[in-house]
């Protein structure tokens, strides 16, 4: 039911979007005579702000062109080279731009695997950007579950670790995994599984950022949501059904803008402010300034749903139940074993400020996975940065990847 109002809300805006989008084109005219007045400014940015909140925001694109390595200048293609209903593997081509013919060394290959929790994996934008200096870059590009049909069947959380392992294969020896938060319970099991089999495709090394490993270490108010609530709940008030026309129609999901409902309003006054400061950019005609907010929310606001399955296993195995550090986790029937990790060099992270992944909760790896050598394990807890801080942004760049890309570095073969 709920499900079915928001689509029919959208519906109903939609005339009201049109005549909007009419206004506002006249009220920014040049030609308007009255543009420059300072109640007409006003009127131009309320309609701005209008179309800015009310808008369904789509999957966004990756708008990534070029990147430099060793001085040489490339353009940036993003193309799928991996396919299943329920994911694509977007590799990040590079080809040479301009007289340089030069080929370059082979890069060590990484393999981003974005988190399933209601954002795009264009949301890792920035980490891709960073990583492509130095990198074969590799990403999963998770499906949002309205649009994958019935007939394609269930997605849990164990398909979700079959995908990780096949793509990692896939992709072949010598790789590097980087996992964002909601990866890496599933990541380190595949990685465990494929160091119990001997595979000879086990990763070089496993990187963990802000990953919910042992949720009872330091926890936070999302944590303490899962625990506290009974999984019933969950259930009864989080899952609803997919309408019409969508092509998931029908499918029981956990909606992508029930998860964003949730993050806003962890924040609430930052949103606020944040959505003020744009308005009066828009009057004040400071186009960067507007940018810089429209470029942020375009990201955040584009969302995606989870499958009832998925979700509800997430929360009971890995918040309420706890099953990777209590060492009962499993994979279909068969029991993960992470003590068989010995070829995988392990590096985790953490920020100091994280209020979704608190401290100690990715570190737990270290004890998860005890016969790593040591001089194969490290870990970074960044200062002055919350959870988007450890894979995006200004500090990101300078403070974490050069210790992940040294640390990759380290370990490729």
């Amino acid at each position: 039911m709920l499900y079915s109002m928001v689509e029919m809300q959208r519906a109903a805006l939609a005339p009201m979007r049109a005549m909007n989008s009419f206004n506002g084109f006249w009220l920014k005219n040049p030609l308007n005579p009255f543009a420059n007045i300072g109640m007409v400014k006003q009127m131009a940015a309320a309609s701005d702000f209008f179309d800015a909140v009310t808008k369904n925001y789509g999957k966004p694109e990756w708008r990534i062109e070029k990147a430099t390595t060793n001085g040489i200048e490339y353009r940036i293609t993003p193309s799928i080279v991996w396919q299943k209903p329920w994911c694509n593997l977007v590799n990040f081509a590079r080809t040479p731009i301009g007289k340089s013919k030069s080929k370059s060394a082979a890069l060590p290959k990484v393999l981003i695997v974005a988190p399933l929790s209601g954002h795009y994996a264009t949301l890792l934008r920035g980490t891709v950007e960073t990583y492509l200096q130095d990198h074969d870059v590799y990403i999963t590009d998770w499906a949002d579950a309205q649009s994958v049909p019935l007939l394609e069947g269930r997605f849990d959380l164990d398909d979700y670790i079959e995908y990780v392992r096949e793509i990692i294969s896939f992709i072949g020896p010598n790789c590097h995994v980087l996992a964002v938060c909601q990866p890496g319970p599933p990541v380190l099991a595949a990685i465990a599984m494929m160091s119990e089999d001997e595979d000879p495709c086990v990763p070089s090394s496993m990187i963990f950022v802000g990953s919910p490993i042992d949720a009872r270490k330091s926890p936070t108010v999302t944590n303490k949501l899962a625990e506290e609530r009974p999984f019933t709940w969950f259930k009864s008030n989080m899952i609803h059904t997919v309408p019409l026309p969508s092509l998931g129609a029908f499918r029981r999901v956990y909606p992508g803008f029930v998860q964003l409902a949730s993050f806003m309003s962890m924040n609430k006054d930052r949103h606020i402010d944040a959505h003020k400061q744009y308005f009066e950019h828009l009057v004040e005609g400071d186009g960067d300034g507007a940018a810089k907010h429209r470029e942020f929310y375009d990201e955040y606001l584009a969302v995606l749903d989870l499958t009832e399955e998925f979700y509800l296993q997430t929360i009971e195995k890995i918040f309420q139940e706890h099953h990777l550090p209590l060492g009962k986790f499993r994979f279909r029937a068969r029991l993960v074993k992470p003590e068989y990790i010995t070829k995988t060099a392990l590096l985790t992270v953490e920020g100091e400020l994280d209020d979704i992944s608190g401290i100690g909760q990715t570190q737990a790896a270290h004890d998860i996975c005890p016969n790593i050598p040591a001089a194969m394990k490290a870990d970074h807890v960044q200062a002055g940065v919350g959870h988007y801080g450890v894979f995006t942004g200004r500090k990101f760049a300078n403070f974490v990847y050069p210790i992940e890309r040294d640390f990759i570095a380290k370990h490729n073969k």
